[in-house]
């Protein structure tokens, strides 16, 4: 688990960082300039986004909210770094999608988007079960009603 955090702090890092590959970052940035073209809203609301701050921003935020999820211990922090990342890979997703990226360039947008949500699901289910009441004699109420 904290490998995957780790690995999409390095790739978040890759976004912003030119020194890191010179070839690799010229790539990414010629594909954010396709992604910012078809960004979601933006030809209904006659605005462009520059390609340079939305790879700035989306890197940025995949860092911090990896580097969140990894060293924080709050899991109300957890959650919410775990919701902005579903929220970019959704998007991820969306501009693969958009601009006709063959499958294996979506894929690990998409691999990402299930593990998070299953991560968020399986956080939800175990808050839920420890909410829940527990009776005097370790019976709890629905166990007394399947009696």
């Amino acid at each position: 688990m904290k490998l995957r955090k780790i690995k999409e702090s390095v790739n978040g890092k890759l976004k912003i960082n030119i020194d890191a590959s010179r070839g690799e970052f010229s790539g990414k940035r010629k594909e954010y300039v396709k992604y910012a073209k078809v960004f979601p809203l933006s030809t209904t609301l006659d605005f462009k986004v520059p390609s340079k701050w939305y790879r700035r921003v989306v890197g940025s935020l995949e860092i911090i909210c990896g580097l969140a999820m990894a060293i924080i211990p709050n899991y109300k922090i957890k959650n919410l770094s775990n919701a902005v990342l579903l929220f970019l890979m959704l998007m991820a997703v969306y501009s693969h999608y958009m601009v006709n990226d063959r499958f294996e360039r979506i894929a690990p947008a998409l691999v990402f988007f299930f593990m998070l949500t299953g991560r968020l699901v399986i956080d939800w289910q175990l808050r839920r079960e420890d909410a829940q009441p527990v009776a005097a004699n370790g019976v709890d109420e629905k166990t007394r009603k399947q009696d």
